[in-house]
């Protein structure tokens, strides 16, 4: 089933629509490195969100590129910045013994980097299958969730850090066409305390959650979520503009 998701999304590539602004024929796409090769970033700046946002502006400014971008199936320092990603222990059935604890890391998604209020568009028509405010230090913020289906197959797209404003007026049901306004970059102060920016993920089961769906996970389970969510430049056609 995995595989025939990510072949109707390749046979529909090109009929998907940006999710924000984007024309590669003028604008820059800067590619983020949030691994531990990357040594310009240090555990206290990321934990410090106007540190971490200076950071970001900087990138893009210096690179003059209009978003930055990445970050699918990336093995990440980033969450060491929020208890949200650390894994209780779990007690061994065998022996009883607790096992050592293991940090959520590998993203599941892609992060698309830009100023906040920053335009974000449906790729392809879908209903809003749940929506939440996921309000914790590090977690998505405003999160909306829609159902699409193409060629028979159902799938989900989840829509990270968004705008509060964004959840006045939506409902779970209501039909959103491709090219639609969706929400907007939200705030830090709404989205989870990050730097703003969009989350954006690609997910076939959702497993009966609503409003919500982890976007990082240990290194570990990694195989299996990433089966469970394709690569998002399925439906962005972005990545391949971006440069380091």
């Amino acid at each position: 089933m995995k595989n025939l998701l990510r072949n109707v999304l390749q046979k529909n590539r090109q009929n998907f629509r940006t999710v924000v602004d984007f024309n590669p024929s003028k604008d820059k796409l800067f590619q983020f490195n949030f691994t531990e090769t990357n040594t310009e970033i240090r555990s206290s700046d990321i934990a410090d969100t106007a540190v971490f946002s200076q950071y970001i502006n900087y990138k893009l400014k210096s690179t003059e590129s209009k978003y930055g971008i990445g970050g699918y199936a990336e093995n990440r320092v980033l969450y060491k910045r929020s208890e949200l990603f650390d894994t209780v222990p779990k007690v061994s059935a065998l022996n009883g013994q607790r096992e050592e604890p293991e940090s959520r890391s590998i993203h599941l998604g892609i992060d698309i980097w830009g100023p906040a209020g920053t335009k974000v568009y449906v790729p392809v028509g879908g209903t809003v299958h749940s929506f939440a405010y996921n309000d914790n230090f590090g977690d998505y913020g405003a999160t909306i969730v829609l159902q699409h289906q193409l060629d028979t197959i159902v799938f989900h797209t989840l829509y990270g850090h968004l705008s509060l404003a964004d959840l006045t007026n939506i409902k779970e049901g209501k039909y959103i066409s491709r090219g639609e306004l969706l929400a907007h970059f939200g705030n830090p102060n709404e989205n989870g305390n990050w730097p703003p920016h969009l989350h954006f993920q690609i997910i076939e089961d959702m497993r009966v959650k609503r409003g919500d769906y982890p976007g990082v996970c240990t290194k570990s389970e990694s195989e299996k979520y990433l089966q469970n969510c394709p690569d998002p430049d399925f439906m962005l056609n972005m990545m391949q503009y971006a440069s380091l």
